[in-house]
């Protein structure tokens, strides 16, 4: 398998959005973390937009597309929001997470 240039390369990343509204979480999937952590803040993602205000509070970067999604859909199922309560444990209860709120 040929990877990307070192000179050009270009993240994938899964990130993980706290609520400070209803205590929860979302998980995504962008090519610029930043940038739609801003767009979910505006109000201009529909999902979100009842929710703010959300805090970037992981991500990660993957090289190939199709890994990124694959962590993402990870992410959303029962065994993957586990490992996020797991490897997030002191970020969550210092927001006030519960884990008995659903994550989206």
């Amino acid at each position: 398998m040929d990877y990307p240039n070192p000179q050009n390369l270009s993240f994938y990343y899964v990130y993980v959005l706290f609520s400070v509204r209803d205590k929860k979480l979302y998980i995504g999937f962008t090519r610029n973390v930043f940038k739609r952590l801003a767009q979910h803040n505006e109000g201009k993602t529909k999902s979100t937009a009842c929710r703010r205000p959300l805090q970037l509070i992981y991500y990660e970067a993957h090289l190939l597309k199709k890994d990124a999604l694959r962590r993402e859909s990870y992410f959303k199922t029962t065994s993957g929001k586990r490992s996020l309560r797991i490897m997030l444990n002191s970020v969550l209860s210092e927001l006030g997470y519960y884990p008995n709120n659903t994550t989206k």
